[in-house]
């Protein structure tokens, strides 16, 4: 496994990290707690010792998980980055979208992260995760209802505390980021980054590397679509959004799987899977630092964290970005 400092910090995170959030059921289709937990373990035994998680992800699930996981692990052998500002139990803030939780009920998901409910969600967060400070605290979405220096000061707050050791923020623009510095220093931005979805590219990635951000790419298999297994006329759960997402439509699937074929026989040469492909390109990629790999088994885990492994060379790269470049 390798490992890469976030910004200029002293936090060292593995560039493949667990994603936790289909360990958390919430979105995905139901999950088996017990495998989850065993993912995350198994994960680790590979020298994936970072951890994103969140308390959306299953209504506070996902964290429990990651605490039941890590319990026999020493604390400081371990990174747990999770997140606040989404809220599903108050009607505060701006509205995201509606939808179910676990057991099939109904609600309203918030973005919101005034001062008071940025404590809150820590406290919250740290008895879940049964821990005593978050390595990674990082915004969710940002909140338009609340000014981002008060969040921030906020944050800042807890660092102060310990409860906190670093600041980060998901889904900014750099603008957003410029303005939560002026209250705290952040180290990184997770913003959704595949082969398939580079938009991110045009003005977040170079912002991040000139700034000395780290990017934390989330959606590196694109939900899944570019591992080779989704099939036209694929069938999901009920409650997997992946039913409804774009990139699951008959046409981007049958574009996907045939920009897939063209790249497998490199992932065979070196007796690889494509997923493994996919997150060795990724973390290859110009200003990314790790890719989030999420996965509901031991097996799915044992095999993300295995990418670090591989060695592509600069003649590989490019014939990947040339098959690339015809989808």
């Amino acid at each position: 496994m390798q490992y890469r400092k976030l910004g200029d910090s002293d936090l060292n995170v593995s560039v493949i990290t667990f994603g936790a959030w289909a360990a958390g059921g919430w979105m995905w289709g139901k999950t088996e707690r017990s495998q989850a937990v065993d993912a995350i373990r198994s994960a680790y035994d590979q020298g994936v010792t970072s951890i994103d998680t969140a308390p959306i992800y299953g209504q506070g699930t996902s964290e429990e998980i990651v605490g039941e996981a890590i319990k026999d692990i020493p604390r400081d052998q371990v990174q747990i980055l999770t997140k606040f500002g989404m809220r599903w139990d108050t009607s505060r803030g701006d509205f995201f979208f509606a939808s179910k939780d676990n057991s099939g009920k109904d609600m309203d998901i918030y973005k919101y992260a005034g001062k008071e409910s940025v404590i809150k969600e820590c406290e919250d967060s740290l008895k879940r995760l049964k821990t005593d400070y978050i390595d990674l605290y990082q915004i969710h979405w940002n909140d338009s209802t609340t000014p981002i220096i008060e969040t921030f000061e906020a944050v800042a707050s807890l660092i102060e505390q310990g409860k906190v050791r670093h600041a980060g923020v998901c889904n900014y623009t750099a603008a957003q980021m410029a303005e939560a510095e002026k209250a705290v220093k952040l180290v990184s931005n997770q913003i959704p980054f595949s082969m398939v979805n580079k938009k991110v590219e045009d003005e977040t990635v170079p912002y991040c590397i000139a700034n000395n951000k780290s990017v934390l790419a989330y959606s590196p298999l694109e939900r899944g679509l570019l591992t080779g297994k989704i099939k036209p006329g694929q069938k999901f759960q009920e409650g997997d959004h992946r039913s409804t997402n774009r990139f699951f439509t008959e046409e981007s699937i049958l574009k996907t799987n045939a920009f897939l074929e063209k790249i497998k026989p490199l992932a065979d040469e070196k007796g690889a899977t494509l997923a493994q492909l996919v997150l060795k390109w990724t973390i290859e990629r110009p200003g990314i630092t790790i890719a989030l790999a999420g996965a509901r088994d031991a097996t799915q885990s044992v095999q993300n964290a295995g990418a670090a492994a591989l060695n592509l060379s600069t003649e590989e790269i490019t014939f990947i970005n040339s098959a690339l470049s015809e989808i």
